[in-house]
């Protein structure tokens, strides 16, 4: 049964950059965690979600995604610069390092530092695969 909109599918993945780096995997040692989502209810990125439709169970395929279906395009816009006082004391800021950022309904996201000159810090909010290809070997394990 070819996979369309509605249908909840398990997939084992694995998620690389262009460099061949791999950034995510199903795959832990032996053992497989398939990633269980429902086609078309935006639980996973679209370049990821439109990739099964149509496939069958037991199918692999390898894709190539662009920013603009995974995590979107860097945004300038997130980039912050702020006092080095407005940050948690207990650490010394670090290019590199993520902070976890608390919106005002509670949720928590990842900031990372990509500067720090005296009292400034610069902070990037953009997600951290934001303007990056993602590429995807996909294996259909099952359809329901």
């Amino acid at each position: 049964m070819a996979v369309k909109n509605g249908n909840r599918v398990s997939v084992d993945y694995e998620g690389r950059f262009e460099d061949g780096e791999v950034f995510d995997s199903s795959m832990h040692g032996d053992h497989s965690h398939p990633l269980e989502f429902v086609v078309g209810e935006g639980q996973v990125i679209p370049g990821f979600e439109n990739s099964v439709i149509g496939m069958n169970e037991g199918e692999e395929k390898e894709v190539k995604i662009s920013p603009s279906d995974a995590y979107g395009e860097l945004n300038d816009k997130l980039i912050h610069e702020l006092p080095r006082k407005a940050l948690p004391k207990d650490q010394e800021p670090k290019a590199g390092m993520v902070l976890m950022m608390k919106t005002p309904d509670g949720n928590q996201f990842p900031a990372r530092i990509t500067k720090v000159i005296g009292d400034k810090v610069t902070l990037d909010l953009n997600h951290p695969l934001a303007g990056k290809t993602l590429i995807f070997k996909i294996k259909l394990v099952k359809v329901n």
